[in-house]
């Protein structure tokens, strides 16, 4: 069980994360996913105790991380984002190094490594340097050294990264199939990773929680879409005279006109077949019925614009200027004032940019095996 309370990240004046709360159960899959800048890695790191929180805490399995941050990270595998390892070692030796400073006991070693060597697919470059592995196979071995320890904790920043489409298949079945002793948590900007693999998807924008919930509530829609010959005032009669259903958006055609109308039912397919007797029973030509079901990403290019707008309008608070209302209604500024948290909106850069410049984790053994100083 993860549990992040009110987690901050500030850096001088800039928050790159702000009052972030969740709790993941164990043996899910979630999908931290945001823009780059979001606060997805900075995140991650404040996790994985790597980063100290400005404010906020979290707790492992009801260990808090900054109390007892050495005994969350041996139950914990990191994938960082820019997976550094040492490009001067041999695959198996940096291997065997890292099982080592985990504390992984001897006599069972090689068989922790040999497991993580067949599960990332690694076997035909064991034998060679880091330096001089492609791209696919470096993230692979990040991988690899994440999962050494049979972690309960998995944390993968960008875990398909540099992959071609077959081994993307490959890390999403291994990722399925480590959930199943383990809580996975992957950050991404890209939703068809969520899409594929996790139970649950967390959206991070700006700097904090714009949307939680699981992929099957996503997937679950009260709204329908239906094309038929009748105008809107004609429409708004036959659909007023359905209990609990309204229309919301027109978009005139030529032969056919489509309407999106809300129901108050749990699921648009309860209402659906009391509308089409509706339009039927009117005389009206029913082209196409069918609940409206928002993908992932329109729901978050929706919320993207909505705190694209909010930092629009902390700018004209801020300058006193005129910015555009998604109504067509001119806003105008007119406080000076900007808090904290809206000030992130105009500096925040990116998080492993931020972090990198401001690197105030401690370092550990644990943590050297996965972040030495030189990556070449």
């Amino acid at each position: 069980m993860i549990k992040a309370k009110s987690l901050t990240r500030k850096y001088g004046k800039i928050v790159a994360v702000n009052q972030v709360s969740f709790e993941i159960a164990h043996g899910e899959i979630v999908g931290l996913l945001g823009h780059n800048g979001a606060g997805k890695t900075t995140i991650m790191k404040m996790l994985t105790g790597y980063l100290e929180p400005t404010d906020g805490c979290v707790s492992i399995d009801d260990v808090d991380v900054a109390n007892d941050r050495i005994s969350v990270q041996k139950n914990t595998g990191y994938l960082p984002e820019n997976c550094p390892v040492y490009p001067d070692m041999v695959v198996l030796d940096y291997l065997d190094y890292v099982a080592a400073l985990r504390g992984v006991n001897n006599d069972k070693r090689s068989q922790r490594i040999m497991y993580a060597v067949e599960k990332t697919r690694l076997k035909e470059v064991a034998m060679q340097r880091v330096n001089t592995l492609s791209r696919g196979f470096r993230q692979r071995l990040g991988v690899a050294q994440a999962i050494l320890n049979s972690p309960r904790i998995l944390i993968l920043d960008e875990p398909t990264n540099g992959l071609d489409p077959s081994q993307i298949q490959e890390m999403r079945a291994l990722i399925k199939e480590l959930a199943e002793n383990a809580t996975v948590v992957i950050s991404t900007h890209i939703m068809q990773e969520v899409q594929a693999v996790c139970d649950r998807v967390i959206i991070i924008n700006r700097g904090k929680v714009a949307l939680d919930a699981s992929m099957q509530e996503l997937r679950t829609s009260n709204r329908l879409m239906v094309a038929v010959d009748q105008g809107q005032e004609q429409a708004e009669k036959i659909v007023n005279s359905v209990k609990g259903v309204r229309i919301i958006s027109v978009k005139e055609g030529v032969e056919q006109n489509q309407f999106i109308l809300e129901t108050s039912a749990a699921t648009a397919g309860d209402t659906a077949p009391e509308v089409a007797k509706a339009f039927v029973d009117s005389g009206s030509k029913l082209f196409a019925l069918q609940p409206q079901v928002r993908d992932l990403e329109t729901i978050f290019g929706e919320i993207t614009a909505a705190g694209n707008l909010a930092a629009a309008s902390n700018l004209a608070a801020a300058s006193n200027v005129t910015v555009p209302d998604p109504l067509g209604e001119p806003r105008t500024g007119t406080s000076p004032e900007r808090s904290d948290g809206d000030s992130q909106n105009l500096a925040l850069s990116n998080d492993s940019d931020v972090s990198r410049k401001n690197d105030e984790a401690i370092s550990t053994p644990v943590e050297t095996a996965v972040k030495p100083e030189v990556d070449q």
